[in-house]
């Protein structure tokens, strides 16, 4: 009864929300560097901070730290979906942020350089779920698939986090999904929907990995990862402002240039990062789960590389 509360709940605040972009003027107008073509609502990813928040007000206030940090991130990227926010106005917060998610996270004690180089990390995390936020459904889906792998891992293999907020999260996302998840979305994710997201995956990760002291967890986000690595290495090569909108990821050559549509591409982003994840289950039961980390990052590494060679040619936005 309790989740079916929270999602009528959360169902109805998007709607509100919707009704409150639209008549203040929060959407999202297509650019020559947008992947779609019509206007649309933005910040409809909202609803994962709400859904969050709720379930901390419901249940005792539990990781007040990780609460306190996901408001101030979101807050900030809320207000860039509004109106432009300085970068280092936005690094500097993202910055607090994720010394509370630190101090969340029990037994996470590290030499000050390593913490340092944490920090870098969970940075570029955060920054790189928000580039790969560009067309219907990618990053409600691919959310959807790690939310669940967690849900497995938390049941299967060892606790490390409150379940039900990631079943809470799951409802929120499922909410969102079926706004987003379509061909002419209704709402895109915004700024505080994707930031939002990764500080919780990041969190959720985080924990796990702290849990089993096992960092080959990051392969829940690897889809993700080898696109943003790679396509970043790959503009620093052509010598391009790395900080400047584009639209040169795998999934943005396979929606604009192959014309690919938008939710066959999510659904081969989501469908990869499954299968790679049900692999990993199978190979940390075997005894290989750090082969299988190598080989698999590797091979996403080669699709990436093959990819571009045939295809970025067709590209032709600078």
């Amino acid at each position: 009864m309790y989740y079916l509360i929270m999602f009528i709940l959360l169902w109805g605040a998007e709607l509100f929300y919707f009704r409150i972009a639209a008549t203040t003027g929060i959407v999202d107008c297509p650019n020559q560097r947008s992947s779609h073509v019509c206007t649309t609502l933005r910040g409809g990813g909202l609803v994962f901070y709400l859904g969050a928040l709720g379930w901390f007000l419901t249940n005792g206030f539990p990781y007040p730290w990780f609460m306190a940090g996901l408001t101030l991130i979101g807050l900030i990227s809320f207000a860039d979906d509004i109106r432009s926010v300085s970068q280092k106005v936005r690094l500097g917060v993202h910055l607090i942020a994720i010394l509370l998610l630190f101090r969340q996270w029990e037994n996470f004690f590290l030499p000050g350089w390593l913490v340092f180089f944490c920090v870098i990390v969970c940075m570029g995390v955060i920054n790189a779920y928000n580039f790969m936020d560009g067309i219907n459904g990618i990053t409600g889906g691919y959310s959807l698939v790690t939310l669940i792998a967690l849900v497995y891992i938390h049941l299967k293999i060892v606790p490390f986090a409150e379940i039900g907020l990631i079943y809470t999260l799951i409802l929120a996302d499922l909410v969102f999904l079926f706004f987003n998840f379509r061909s002419q979305a209704r709402c895109f994710a915004g700024d505080v929907g994707s930031v939002s997201m990764a500080f919780i995956l990041l969190f959720l990760i985080g924990a796990l990995m702290v849990q089993t002291s096992d960092m080959t967890w990051i392969i829940l986000l690897a889809v993700y990862g080898v696109d943003t690595v790679l396509t970043l290495v790959h503009r620093i090569l052509r010598r391009e402002r790395i900080l400047q909108p584009h639209r040169k990821h795998l999934y943005q050559l396979m929606a604009n240039e192959l014309k690919i549509p938008h939710l066959m591409v999510s659904l081969i982003y989501m469908g990869v990062q499954a299968v790679i994840t049900v692999g990993y289950l199978y190979a940390r039961v075997s005894g290989y789960k750090y082969i299988y980390v190598i080989v698999a990052v590797l091979l996403l590494s080669l699709l990436y590389l093959w990819f571009m060679k045939k295809y970025f040619h067709l590209h032709r936005i600078n």
